[in-house]
């Protein structure tokens, strides 16, 4: 019997945005621009003469730059400011949301040696983008999700670039994260799915231990259970696992 394969899962490619309020901070987001082909670029219009090498699209500022960071927030998935961390801390202050609906918000210091990532590290994929402008840069990622710093899965976005989805709710994901970095038992159960999830270049941690099927799983044994099912989820077992059991739900036809 022939192996099946599943479609590549492609996302949408992140609307970028490269922000500048000095004049050497021009300068920054014009070399970072030139790798970054598909990124716009935001400027005083004083300085939009250091832009002239780059095809990026771009746009400029006459006013306080504070007046574009509303449209800048709703029009852009990721936006990389070339401005200190804490004048970005405070322009950002009055729009944020929540976790799910926040652009990813990265700064980089004056120099280009650090790339931080301010806002939504995981789903908003600030983190990813961090490390993208990183290696470009020949920087340093900043990473302090606890996660990324720990080296152990990122309960809320497992899976996501093989098209997997979460199914519990917020508050299981934040006691199963915390049961994760804290490295309590967890148990992975997966049933469905690529197995090609884990890759780090670390080996898994060893609070968390696999399992090809949730019924060899002795659920009292464990702090929080992953599990990555077609199955269905009956109520009784979301209520056995109160706020234990995160489900993932892989693309039908992608195979464990």
């Amino acid at each position: 019997m022939s192996e099946q394969i599943s479609p590549l899962v492609t996302e949408p490619v992140p609307r970028v945005v490269l922000i500048a309020i000095t004049k050497h901070g021009a300068q920054q987001a014009a070399l970072l621009a030139q790798q970054l082909p598909v990124a716009h670029v935001c400027v005083a219009d004083k300085f939009a003469p250091l832009l002239a090498g780059i095809s990026n699209p771009v746009q400029t500022y006459s006013g306080p730059f504070r007046d574009e960071v509303a449209q800048l927030f709703a029009n852009f998935d990721q936006l990389v400011f070339f401005v200190s961390l804490g004048a970005v801390v405070r322009l950002i202050a009055p729009y944020l949301k929540n976790k799910d609906e926040d652009p990813g918000v990265i700064v980089v210091d004056d120099a280009g040696q650090f790339v931080i990532p301010v806002l939504s590290g995981h789903i908003g994929g600030a983190n990813a983008m961090a490390e993208q402008v990183a290696a470009l840069l020949g920087g340093t990622a900043v990473l302090t999700t606890a996660s990324d710093v720990g080296k152990t899965i990122p309960v809320d976005i497992l899976g996501r670039e093989l098209g997997w989805r979460v199914e519990s709710p917020k508050i299981n994901i934040t006691r199963v994260s915390a049961a994760v970095v804290n490295q309590e038992p967890v148990a992975l159960v997966q049933e469905a799915g690529s197995p090609h999830w884990w890759t780090r270049p670390t080996p898994l941690p060893a609070n968390i231990q696999r399992f090809s099927r949730l019924e060899d799983v002795d659920l009292d044994q464990f702090k929080a259970v992953l599990w990555i099912t077609h199955a269905e989820v009956t109520p009784a077992r979301w209520e056995q696992l109160h706020e234990r059991l995160v489900v993932y739900r892989p693309p039908q036809g992608q195979g464990a």
